[in-house]
């Protein structure tokens, strides 16, 4: 279907067709219709299908067609970089259109407190993380009586991060009467209790929920924790096609102990953690984005709400403590019509956890082996590593040694084999394509 079908204004259509979207993704042709029809809504997706602009679009048609004065809208989501990133895409979608729009979160100077104080008085649109809007609420600075739309976005990260009171204190602050939209990946049983709270008769929507999409090739290498980083520059080193890299730490100390190992070897690696100031990370994200850094290592900051286009390697350095953390890391690549490769680098004492999460996304991923000179990987027995890591989500599953002639997802060669004249390297290369759908946050 595509964003003309849907009904949106002229001028909706017109700033969209200049950012090279047309279509709608499932998630969108799903939830938009319902959205111009004012109905409350429960919308559960993976990462990347285009939620932001499912919510932004039609809210924005409204906008475009219907008188308004002062803030209309309230986004809550759960992290400043996902508040500045949504606040960066309504820019581009409101081109044509008369709305203002402003992302409120913590870490910032007293100026851009004034800033805040001002936007929440004036902005058609209001991003916001719940703590520092809560701090705004307590001083008295917000206006919110003339509030036509609630949005919470990453619903159930910002229930996992303990802002279901704060969340609560919110609505409590806004008119009785308005559409209220909740945006997420999973649907655990407090976020049932808080739609059942705060929702009227929600459609409810879900697609694809706790799986990796299938642009996604996913891989594990079996290695002990002193050769990961060997590894990882022998993955990256002579692969031009992966221009941008993450690397994801389960650990704000490791981060800076990979960035020390990668470093020298050719080519720009940073760090980006929550020990970061704001200004900080964006730097580091800015020069992420405009490729003059190849690589990134990031903690699970950057796991979820990041829109950045044209990721073509994740490595999960560690195992994630559960399958929907991993989802939410793997699907940092293969954004809209793209593919990518996700690596995950399992340890021994790992090996259940791993097996839980393939458990959990209903897939067995590949196991590959060890360059020989490199080291020896250990066996794959998830069994044996059960004790020392119980599963958080799902039960084992136990696959057997898959490793042995396995192909290598970024050479194409058979797991710890060498090149032969007869084996053809895979290429993951983007193929250029039209966007075809909204934002793929």
């Amino acid at each position: 279907m595509t964003f003309r079908e849907i009904g949106l204004d002229e001028k909706i259509l017109e700033a969209i067709s200049y950012m090279g979207f047309e279509n709608a993704t499932p998630i969108q042709e799903l939830t938009m219709p319902a959205i111009l029809q004012g109905r409350d809504l429960i919308a559960c997706a993976q990462t990347g299908t285009g939620k932001t602009a499912a919510f932004m679009l039609p809210l924005l048609h409204r906008m475009a067609v219907e008188p308004h004065d002062g803030t209309s809208t309230l986004v809550i989501v759960p992290t400043r970089e996902l508040a500045v990133q949504i606040d960066q895409q309504i820019q581009g979608f409101a081109y044509f259109v008369h709305a203002s729009s402003m992302a409120i979160y913590g870490g910032g100077s007293g100026s851009e407190w004034e800033t805040q104080k001002k936007a929440l008085l004036n902005a058609d649109i209001i991003i916001a993380t719940p703590g520092k809007l809560i701090s705004h609420i307590n001083m008295g600075n917000v206006r919110f009586d003339k509030l036509k739309y609630l949005i919470l976005d990453e619903a159930d990260r910002m229930l996992d991060m303990g802002f279901y009171d704060d969340i609560q204190k919110i609505i409590a602050a806004l008119p009785q009467k308005r559409q209220t939209l909740m945006f997420s990946a999973t649907m655990p049983p407090k976020m049932r209790e808080l739609a059942k709270k705060n929702l009227a008769d929600p459609l409810e929507v879900t697609i694809a929920v706790s799986k990796p999409s299938e642009r996604v090739l996913q891989a594990a290498y079996l290695v002990n924790d002193q050769h990961k980083i060997q590894l990882i520059n022998e993955l990256i080193k002579d692969k031009p096609n992966f221009e941008s890299i993450i690397v994801f730490s389960s650990t704000k100390k490791s981060v800076n102990d990979i960035v020390r190992g990668l470093s020298g070897k050719g080519y720009k690696v940073e760090g980006i953690s929550s020990d970061l100031e704001q200004t900080q990370r964006e730097e580091v994200l800015n020069r992420y984005r405009a490729k003059i850094t190849r690589v990134i290592v990031a903690t699970d900051v950057l796991s979820r709400g990041i829109d950045i286009k044209d990721i073509n390697l994740v490595i999960n350095y560690n195992v994630p403590g559960d399958g929907e953390d991993y989802v939410h890391r793997i699907g940092r690549t293969a954004r809209a019509d793209a593919s990518g490769v996700a690596i995950t680098l399992v340890n021994e004492e790992e090996m259940y956890r791993f097996a839980a999460i393939e458990k959990l996304i209903e897939a067995t991923v590949t196991k590959i082996q060890l360059p020989p000179h490199i080291g020896q990987s250990p066996e794959w027995n998830p069994a044996r590593s059960k004790r020392s890591f119980p599963p958080r989500k799902g039960g084992s599953t136990s696959h057997g040694n898959q490793s042995q002639h396995r192909k290598n997802p970024i050479s194409g060669n058979a797991a710890g084999s060498n090149n032969t004249e007869g084996q053809k390297k895979r290429n993951f290369k983007r193929k250029p394509k039209k966007n075809q759908g909204g934002s793929g946050t």
